[in-house]
């Protein structure tokens, strides 16, 4: 006699389709659309997915956190705003760990893995230079908030920036230690494992010596180098103006604390690396008297600029870095772009990217020139006086 809970074949074949069938529903229903499709995120998710790639630790960490930040600031923003086609953007993240094999991987997660429509980052020119490929083969737009080196861009039709280039910041540079500050003999140490230290260098050269300058002596270090007296000694002795560092933070700091203790008074000077909280914690007052070029100055008076620092200083506890300022920006730019998609990612996305004019930001105005650079970035000097930052000067132009 058959058990009265045995169920026939047809009814339990029945019951596996059915379970299998709303499986799938529901797994089709919450899963975004591919970040390089041409169709809006599904509406059953609510969410845009956008990924973010930086060095949220490493030696380069606060380029990464400050980044981070800034980003996480304008998507509460947005969200509070009504969002992107009514849709709630969500931000992932991966950590490179200042690495650039790490950030290649990263943004390979971000695409294949998680599905995002666009990437924004990185900060280091060496890390974007690593990703961008990845992103240019997977049709997903990437938006740099500030890496400098110009070969970013040239990876790829769907490879953007927001912040000036190194070319145009190198000039600019060299315009100013020539014709403002009368500077005629310059040594240069630079970071041999940088592509942005070697390529703002290249520039500086280039137009410094075009200008009359002349460079008395070059040294060079790599990156997470402790020692730096030998190359400061020979610097020294070829009695520069001044020195040119174009490095990062986090070694710019000790080189002064070592150049004077060895006797080297001149100012050093350098670029947009130099950019962080970090920077006085490290050299301390052996950097009285240096300088450097930045993409925005904390205390501008312009009502963009005083607004987004009352927030975030609100929001986090501490005063925002240019990288920060950069990131909150770039995250604008591909909110604003996707916006006139209407949420649609692909080619089109890349397209209103590329059609990018007169953005308001903080950083300035915001248009997106025929090789994906943001064009006519303001560029602003600030010089180290008693420990603190202060305002110098402002090359360049803004549109």
């Amino acid at each position: 006699m058959r058990n009265k809970c045995t169920r026939s074949p047809f009814v339990v074949q029945f019951i596996i389709a059915s379970v299998v069938l709303l499986a799938l529903l529901a797994r089709c229903g919450n899963s975004p659309a591919r970040g390089s499709g041409s169709t809006t995120q599904n509406v059953a998710s609510r969410e845009i997915l956008i990924g973010e790639f930086g060095s949220i630790t490493g030696p380069q960490a606060t380029f990464g956190q400050s980044a981070h930040d800034g980003i996480l600031m304008a998507v509460n923003e947005i969200n509070r705003n009504g969002g992107v086609a009514d849709a709630h953007v969500r931000v992932i993240t991966e950590d490179d760990q200042s690495k650039p094999e790490e950030a290649a991987d990263a943004v390979t997660k971000l695409i294949s893995h998680d599905d995002v429509m666009a990437v924004i980052g990185e900060v280091a020119s060496s890390a974007s230079l690593a990703a961008a490929p990845i992103c240019q083969s997977s049709g997903v737009p990437m938006v740099t908030p500030a890496s400098t080196n110009p070969e970013v861009t040239k990876k790829g039709d769907y490879i953007f920036r927001v912040c000036f280039t190194d070319d145009y910041q190198g000039r600019a540079l060299a315009d100013y230690a020539s014709r403002s500050l009368g500077l005629r003999r310059v040594a240069l140490l630079t970071d041999v494992k940088s592509d942005y230290s070697q390529g703002l260098a290249k520039e500086f050269e280039r137009e410094f010596t075009q200008r009359g300058g002349q460079i008395v002596a070059r040294s060079s270090y790599a990156n997470g180098d402790s020692d730096f007296r030998s190359q400061l000694t020979a610097i020294r002795h070829a009695t520069p103006d001044a020195v040119f560092v174009p490095g990062y933070y986090t070694d710019v700091g000790q080189i002064a604390v070592q150049a004077k203790d060895l006797g080297l008074t001149v100012p050093l000077f350098g670029g947009d690396g130099w950019e962080s909280p970090k920077l006085i914690e490290i050299g301390g007052a052996s950097l009285n008297g240096s300088f450097y070029s930045n993409h925005y100055f904390q205390g501008d008076s312009a009502p963009a600029v005083a607004k987004f620092v009352k927030e975030y200083t609100h929001l986090y506890g501490t005063t925002p870095d240019a990288f920060a300022a950069l990131a909150y920006d770039a995250t604008y730019v591909v909110v604003d772009a996707l916006r006139r998609t209407g949420g649609q990612g692909g080619r089109r996305l890349r397209d209103a990217l590329a059609g990018t004019r007169g953005l308001p930001a903080v950083t300035g105005s915001i248009t997106i020139d025929h090789e994906r650079n943001a064009s006519n970035k303001k560029i602003v000097v600030e010089e180290v006086r008693n420990g603190v930052l202060a305002y110098k000067g402002r090359l360049g132009s803004e549109q």
